[in-house]
């Protein structure tokens, strides 16, 4: 959890300055999830084509949420694909 963003679909429950929509993603590769963005603790490892909710995207990283997994942490955005919306 940040103190600075959160999930949109929490703020009925939470209070934050930011809050971002999910944007869906799956891991085009196995990914170390990341408690911090460089060199921090890795939580777990996404498999290829493991969902990952980006919430902010930073740099080299996007911040967000294995729902699968139940985690929130740091991914490298080259590992990502994002979802076709389909709302069209």
């Amino acid at each position: 959890m940040r103190g600075d963003l959160a999930d949109v679909r929490l703020a009925e429950y939470v209070f934050a300055p930011h809050y971002a929509a999910p944007m869906v993603c799956v891991a085009n590769r196995v990914a170390p999830l990341r408690a911090q963005r460089v060199g921090g603790e890795i939580l777990a490892e996404l498999t290829i084509a493991e969902q990952f909710e980006v919430l902010e995207l930073a740099g080299a990283n996007a911040w967000g949420i294995a729902p699968e997994r139940g985690l929130v942490g740091y991914v490298e955005r080259t590992a990502l694909d994002q979802v076709a919306s389909a709302a069209a």
